[in-house]
């Protein structure tokens, strides 16, 4: 028997469910590399993610300088389509978890 009334929903942790912390968030980071120029990192920046031309040239030009830029942030699972994605247009790319620097 229940003390709730006919028809009322339970809470999920009415019945000693346990609660998760949601995932921690992944992000897909593009490396610096001695093949492609910056406008075809820039052009795939644009096509890829459909960043505007400046915030494309914005991230290629922190891959030039800094030799890595964060170009997206979500579910390690989507992160990793992304660099699936990245080396198909042949840009070295990982995923990390945000906590990793």
């Amino acid at each position: 028997m229940t003390d709730h009334a006919p028809g009322a929903r339970q809470s999920p942790l009415d019945e000693g469910a346990v609660a998760v912390a949601p995932a921690k968030p992944w992000r897909t980071v593009v490396w610096d590399d001695p093949v492609n120029l910056m406008s075809y990192v820039s052009f795939v920046f644009r096509s890829y993610f459909g960043f505007t031309p400046e915030r494309a040239d914005e991230l290629m030009l922190r891959v030039h300088s800094v030799g890595r830029a964060v170009v997206a942030e979500g579910s390690r699972e989507a992160m990793e389509l992304h660099v699936e994605a990245m080396h198909g247009y042949g840009l070295w790319a990982t995923a990390e978890p945000e906590d990793q620097s």
